[in-house]
């Protein structure tokens, strides 16, 4: 699906970053895992600002126009094709991991998440943003699964060994390509590693 979505000249998406990625850029240091990245439009932000970035995603289609991107802007990101079901990120290596529209079943959360807490430094920092179930009804993206979509609440239980930096859940305009615009119903998550 997701080779599919990407196919296209277009980039999904868009190739500006997540605007709350943006906004709290400052608190991250490298190495960065960024999960499913998509076509490049967050780890290219983040290299621009020096950073050593790491963009996993299932897609390879994905991952190649990323790159594109990258080198279109002078820049060098490292990908990695990888299905978060089963992917191990590598134990107390990264300063930061960010998780922007990762939509993953709650089976894969559960066994997922700790691996991603396991994965960072200690003072490292987690970054999400994800829809939540107050999205389905709305028609400015996001899955229609409701066990694909997060709360606040999941997220602090999910990561026990690290301190919460800023924990929301709220309504915003998100503009990001044609697959992500309009009002959104999102949770945002940041926090960092005891």
């Amino acid at each position: 699906m997701w080779n599919e979505r990407y196919a296209g000249s277009e980039f999904a998406y868009g190739t500006e970053a997540n605007s709350f990625l943006v906004q709290n850029a400052s608190l991250l240091k490298s190495p960065v895992l960024s999960l499913a990245e998509g076509e490049g439009r967050n780890a290219v932000f983040l290299a621009s600002l020096g950073l050593d970035v790491l963009g996993v995603d299932a897609s390879d289609v994905g991952l190649a126009k990323a790159q594109k991107l990258a080198a279109s802007r002078g820049l060098a990101i490292r990908t990695e094709v990888a299905d978060l079901a089963s992917y191990e990120p590598l134990e107390n290596h990264y300063g930061s991991v960010i998780s922007i529209s990762a939509h993953l079943p709650s089976h894969v959360r559960n066994k997922f998440y700790p691996l991603i807490e396991r994965s960072l430094q200690p003072g490292g920092v987690i970054l999400f943003e994800a829809y939540t179930k107050s999205q389905i009804s709305r028609n400015t993206g996001g899955p229609k699964d409701p066990d694909l979509l997060m709360n606040l609440a999941e997220l602090e239980k999910q990561f026990p060994n690290c301190e919460a930096i800023l924990g929301q859940e709220i309504e915003r305009e998100v503009i990001e390509g044609k697959f992500h615009t309009g009002l959104a119903s999102v949770v945002q998550f940041i926090a960092r590693k005891k």
